[in-house]
């Protein structure tokens, strides 16, 4: 393969049609062509995208593996990790590391934001690299469903990066479900305290609506951290972490902590897609940008044999009203609660933080010296990064927060983000993957993107 500058390579995908995004030398990312898996040759090979921030806390998790080469648009942003490890190849495009690299890597972490997930993610697995996603694992849906597609049929190590589904908690909790003890679950409230508006935080409002434009700073890449995304002019009011306040780059507090804090009812309930999503409460109206607070309704159908259910989500600092059957005097700052016909169940904000039954002290202890037989097998470290690891190297079975299980926990999640960015009540077919009652919404589903940044289709021929 004969090596081009960056330059070179942008150009040169600048010049393809808007179908196909091709990686120069080796592949069209939207081939049929079916690459054989990576199996490592003692240590596992891996890759980094988003080396700063998120990507720091899940790729300090493979320094007893073999990291061979680091992605960021912004060097700042990985400065630390480029001082530490100054021999390991640097790339502010994920499409030329691959280009240049990918028969030397095995496998990627990707920790970008969150529109970005999907491109680095397929570019991969198209390449028979096994792939660790931040979560939320995608922007929109139909990236979700065309991201179960790529993992079946590349056969590839998946895992999404909500460390709760690692744990013993949230098996605890789907065990303790099963064997009855909550009785019926018609019933899921969840609540977090943010977003907080700080400047020096995660979440902070611009000058204006869309925000003042100015040149980008030297290292900063602008035109690969924008990706797939509409074109415009770098602000300050996106990085390096403000992104998550804008629905064009993330998808809001229900995006960023739905995947911790929904996970365990989720999973224990086989909540599945909801059919209908209320926004009750949305402060202030703004297409654009986060709200300050909001409540949201989910509406779940009947599962079988459990019976339909509702999930209100409350963000802001709004809580639910407190019960006098719960017995506290006032609820946590977030968390979730499962309420049963028999008992009802609450966790903080992630699964594995205090997870129990509300019931009588003695009672509790008596419940956990004796607790429903273990079905579902435990992760001995809780590490969904070692997990992953594991798997590639056929010493662990397949990651809980695969592609399988996450695309779907993810899409009931951007449901309510769309209910919530519109102000609205949306009624959503899962099965046609469209919004029936506001079709101009579904542009949503699948959002457009830049030329040279279309991934996937081919798995939809």
């Amino acid at each position: 393969m004969k090596k081009q500058t960056r330059r070179a390579f942008v150009r040169n995908t600048a010049l393809l049609s808007a179908g196909a995004m091709i990686i120069p030398g080796f592949i069209s990312c939207n081939s049929n062509k079916k690459p054989t898996p990576k199996k490592p040759n003692g240590k596992v090979k891996v890759a980094v995208i988003g080396v700063g921030g998120r990507g720091m806390a899940n790729w300090t998790h493979c320094l007893k593996e073999n990291i061979v080469a680091f992605c960021d648009a912004d060097a700042k942003r990985a400065e630390k990790a480029y001082e530490k490890f100054p021999n390991i190849k640097r790339y502010t495009d994920f499409r030329v590391m691959f280009d240049e690299m990918h028969q030397d890597i095995d496998a990627v972490v990707i920790s970008t934001p969150d529109h970005t997930h999907f491109p680095a993610t397929m570019a991969a697995m198209q390449l028979g690299i096994h792939v660790y996603v931040e979560k939320p694992l995608a922007h929109n849906i139909w990236q979700l469903r065309t991201l179960r597609k790529a993992a079946k049929y590349y056969g590839v190590v998946t895992q999404m990066g909500n460390q709760g589904h690692a744990t013993n908690a949230i098996r605890d909790i789907k065990e303790w479900y099963d064997a009855g003890a909550l009785g019926e679950v018609r019933e899921i409230l969840a609540w977090f305290p943010g977003p907080h508006f700080n400047p020096k935080g995660y979440f902070c409002k611009p000058d204006a609506y869309p925000p003042s434009g100015e040149k980008a700073p030297d290292f900063v890449d602008w035109n690969s951290w924008l990706g797939p995304a509409a074109d415009r002019p770098f602000s300050k009011y996106y990085l390096p972490r403000f992104w998550r306040s804008w629905f064009d780059f993330g998808t809001g507090m229900l995006g960023d902590w739905g995947c911790h804090t929904l996970d365990a009812p989720f999973f224990s309930l086989d909540l599945g897609m909801p059919n209908k999503v209320e926004c009750i409460q949305r402060t202030p109206e703004n297409t654009q940008f986060l709200p300050d607070s909001s409540i949201l309704k989910f509406h779940f159908p009947a599962r079988g044999n459990k019976p339909a259910a509702t999930l209100t989500w409350h963000d802001g600092g709004i809580k639910p009203e407190n019960r006098p059957e719960w017995g506290m005097n006032s609820l946590p700052s977030g968390g979730m609660i499962m309420v049963g016909d028999k008992r009802t169940l609450q966790t903080g904000p992630r699964p594995n933080n205090n997870p129990h039954i509300i019931m009588p002290e003695e009672e509790w202890k008596k419940f956990k010296a004796n607790p429903p037989k273990q079905t579902i097998r435990r992760i001995p470290e809780e590490n969904p990064v070692k997990e992953w690891l594991d798997a590639i190297k056929g010493t662990g079975p397949i990651p809980g927060s695969n592609f399988e299980y996450s695309t779907r926990l993810t899409e009931m999640i951007l449901c309510g983000v769309l209910a919530q960015r519109f102000n609205t009540t949306i009624e959503y077919d899962e099965k046609s993957m469209k919004i029936t009652n506001h079709p101009e919404l579904n542009s949503y589903i699948k959002e457009p993107v830049r030329e040279g940044w279309s991934y996937g289709e081919n798995l939809w021929g």
